[in-house]
């Protein structure tokens, strides 16, 4: 693994993080769910304890339960950008994906979002949308440009249909 130069944190909305706390807390729900029709199963009130397909019910149930609260809480956990020597890596949660700095073009800030979008030498219309703190822009910026310094920056203005470049 290459030793990152730079991390950024994702930047979540206030709306996506509430998703997550949603699904975090359905997450228990079933779980807490899973474990009452358990205790039930097992004590005889519901089902046959013999039955082999209950037993895989419940093993599923409580797989699925887990394994969706883990992955939901390391999207909110470890979701960010890294700047290594050679690549841009954007990681949420367990999900990484890995983009060649020496292939990256430009790079935009679009002022009506406030976010930065990543454009690549590969295809005309590919690129990846950025989002960190507005204060880690130029930051940002300046760390891709110092590995790649035929990266060009430009912002624009999607009222106007500006677009305005610097080197």
């Amino acid at each position: 693994m290459e030793k990152p130069v730079k991390t950024y944190k994702f930047r979540f909305s206030p709306m996506m993080i509430a998703v997550f706390c949603i699904g975090i807390v359905l997450c228990a729900v079933c779980f807490a769910l899973t474990s009452w029709q358990f205790v039930e199963f097992v004590i005889g009130v519901r089902g046959d304890i013999s039955s082999v397909w209950e037993w895989i019910k419940y093993i599923l149930l409580y797989f699925v339960s887990v394994f969706l609260s883990l992955l939901l809480i390391a999207m909110l956990i470890r979701s960010r950008y890294i700047i290594t020597e050679r690549r841009l890596i954007t990681q949420f949660g367990i999900i990484f994906s890995k983009y060649e700095i020496k292939k990256i073009r430009s790079v935009c800030l679009v002022s009506g979002t406030k976010k930065l979008n990543v454009y690549f030498d590969d295809f005309k219309s590919r690129f990846i949308t950025i989002v960190v703190k507005e204060e880690w822009y130029d930051d940002f910026i300046k760390t891709l440009t110092s590995i790649n310094e035929k990266i060009e920056f430009d912002f624009t203005d999607p009222e106007n249909n500006d677009r305005k470049k610097k080197k």
